[in-house]
């Protein structure tokens, strides 16, 4: 990526292609200069397989930017999928054509064509993360995305010594497409993970892999910014550093208050900043990560390290682990997630909306659905307010930009159709599930309060849900059914913690406010491939224009991909 006028601007060109190379990639793999490739590669430990990459690296390479930037990003797609990127937390204010989702806010790129993708980054700072958002591709397409402070603006915390990107992820020795092609066929899950990874990279507790182990060298004394990216699939992860404290500092690119931990959790999607100080005695120090799951169901319980080293000491010496929660430890995420809450600083505000113009209430479902040609005679599926969504054949955004009648309905209900009690004993049949691509039409700068409520049909679990185009504020959390009567009264309406991504605790709910004042088609899912696999694409908030061009969508690019 080429930086021009100092940071005033930024491009830079993906080209996804067919390549050769290894799981994990040498440091000085040939990459062409302001291109961005995705690629198919070739990438072993014990084992070989074809892999989709950008630029031929695993993870892609990292988007560098400042506040106030337009960024220019080519895409050519020579991968024999068709794909489409998203800038997972940009707003992409008035330009959902940028955002990314496939057949939401556009269509993807097909095989052996281009696109540019054109968008500001306009009000924002700090660690996000690009990755690819059609079928299950983004177990390989991703990458961070780093945004500095506009020029002369320190950050509201101690300056580190120097940063490090820290992208979590996961890794299938078999290609990923084909398990999940065949068990869509036979209507089962498909198996988890056979690795986690650390940039790329696995660490020397998997097999064969000594020489795939990331390492960070730090100074004594010095401290240090690590952003912390989870780029996994399906699991929810805890992260520690052995014998070192973090200080947290900003969650999905909003500066937070900043706490010490000993661990983070991060669910997928999510970004985590937190400085660390090389304050222990010099030897080297496992990093380290593995799911978290206290729900009831299989969980890919492996530990993926890279290393913390102190300059000057040799390799041969043995790293200590850290004391990371157990796998199924609620009280650690009841706890962390309590102490997560924005900075709110004149500089930096939290504004909450503080009155409501539409409450909504979306209960989270597993189920299964008959299925005569599945292995069981059943299909998993998945549901909000007992609706699977269906995937359109047009962009969802473009059928409303250009008035395509017949693509989707504006009438996604409010309010489940069935009220039952959503955590209590485990329910098997379905509610009166129905399939259908169902939006929400809001008005521009109105305000939303949305609770969305897990349920125990098959199994209690947690899920992330992500909404695109905005940032939203998380007033609270709880276990067991939301109370409208008594859960509001303990809302925290005065420094909640903003974020695009949040989680839904097993068993439990969240709430969160946010004001519309983003015009277009903007997507709403849980950030569970598994379950966004299987109709948990909540639905889309279709945002009226404003009343001024400038409150309006922009008009399309003129290379859009077309369906």
């Amino acid at each position: 990526m080429e930086m021009h006028n100092h940071w005033c601007s930024a491009s830079l060109f993906l080209i996804i292609s067919c390549f050769v190379g290894f799981l994990s990639f040498p440091a000085d793999a040939a990459v062409k200069k302001n291109q961005f490739d995705v690629v198919k590669n070739v990438s072993r430990l014990c084992y070989s397989k074809p892999i989709v990459t950008v630029n031929g690296t695993f993870p892609g390479p990292t988007i560098y930017a400042r506040e106030g930037n337009r960024i220019l990003i080519n895409v050519t797609d020579y991968a024999q999928y068709n794909l489409s990127i998203s800038w997972h937390g940009l707003k992409q204010y008035r330009n959902g054509w940028a955002d990314g989702p496939a057949c939401i806010t556009r269509c993807p790129i097909k095989t052996g064509h281009s696109h540019t993708y054109d968008f500001n980054v306009t009000g924002q700072r700090g660690t996000l993360w690009w990755h690819a958002h059609i079928l299950w591709l983004r177990a390989t397409v991703y990458g961070a995305i780093v945004i500095m402070p506009k020029e002369g603006t320190p950050f509201p915390f101690p300056q580190p010594y120097q940063e490090t990107n820290i992208v979590l992820g996961e890794w299938w020795n078999s290609d990923v497409e084909t398990i999940v092609n065949l068990v869509n066929k036979l209507g089962l899950p498909p198996q988890t993970s056979d690795a986690h990874n650390i940039n790329g990279k696995p660490g020397p507790l998997f097999p064969c892999s000594e020489k795939h182990t990331f390492a960070m060298e730090v100074d004594s004394g010095k401290t240090y910014l690590l952003r912390i990216v989870n780029a996994a699939l399906n699991d929810e992860l805890f992260f520690a550093i052995a014998g070192h404290n973090m200080t947290v500092v900003e969650i999905d690119a909003v500066y937070a208050k900043p706490f010490t931990t000993q661990a983070i959790l991060i669910a997928p999607g999510q970004t985590t900043n937190v400085l660390v100080k090389a304050d222990q005695s010099p030897s080297r120090y496992f990093m380290a990560a593995r799911p978290f799951m206290d729900a009831p169901i299989p969980v890919d319980n492996k530990t993926v390290t890279a290393i913390l080293q102190y300059k000057g000491i040799p390799n041969t010496v043995l790293p200590t682990l850290p004391q990371l929660p157990a796998p199924n430890d609620t009280n650690f995420e009841l706890s962390y997630t309590s102490k997560l809450k924005s900075l709110n600083t004149p500089q930096y505000p939290a504004q909450v909306p503080l009155q409501v113009d539409r409450h909504l209430y979306y209960t989270i479902g597993l189920g299964q659905n008959p299925c005569p040609t599945c292995q069981n005679g059943t299909k998993l599926t998945a549901s909000l307010n007992n609706i699977t969504f269906v995937m359109p054949k047009i962009g969802l955004l473009q059928a409303h930009y250009f008035n395509i009648s017949g693509v989707f309905r504006a009438d996604f209900p409010g309010r489940p159709p069935v009220p039952f009690n959503y955590t209590g004993a485990p329910l098997t049949a379905n509610l009166g599930t129905s399939l259908g691509t169902r939006l929400s039409k809001v008005a521009f700068d109105s305000t939303i309060e949305l609770e969305l409520q897990d349920t125990n049909l098959l199994s209690v679990e947690s899920h992330p849900f992500h909404l695109h185009g905005y940032n939203f504020f998380v007033v609270g959390s709880g276990i067991g059914n939301f109370d409208p009567k008594k859960d509001p009264a303990k809302f925290n309406l005065i420094d909640p913690l903003e974020r695009t991504t949040v989680g839904v605790p097993t068993g439990g709910w969240t709430a969160i406010r946010f004001r519309v004042d983003n015009p277009g088609v903007w997507f709403m899912h849980c950030h569970l491939e598994l379950h966004t696999m299987w109709g948990l694409k909540i639905m889309e908030f279709v945002v009226e224009n404003g009343k001024s061009p400038e409150e309006s969508i922009l008009s399309p690019p003129k290379d859009l991909p077309p369906c």
